[in-house]
């Protein structure tokens, strides 16, 4: 495929590999640096209330309860910073 300007009212349009390589800011070849994600070893993955990285903690179920529920379907115990 030939490359050719493409300028259109003095300012150059279409894809920039036209007239500049790919690089970084310092002028030099694009690197991958990203971790290699392909295999479930690297990932930090959790499923329902397990995590990989947690382990075996159990489910928090201590709290205060709270008033003013009525018919409540979810709970009635509140967890976390009670300021």
């Amino acid at each position: 495929m030939a490359k050719f300007s493409m300028k259109k009212g003095g300012k150059e349009v279409g894809p920039a590999s036209v007239y500049a390589e790919p690089h970084n800011m310092k002028g030099g070849p694009v690197t991958d640096t990203r971790p290699n994600n392909s295999k479930l070893d690297t990932l930090d993955v959790s499923v329902g209330n397990r995590s990989k990285s947690a382990g075996n903690e159990p489910t928090k179920t201590d709290g205060i309860k709270i008033r003013g529920t009525g018919a409540a379907t979810k709970g009635v115990m509140a967890r976390g910073p009670m300021a």
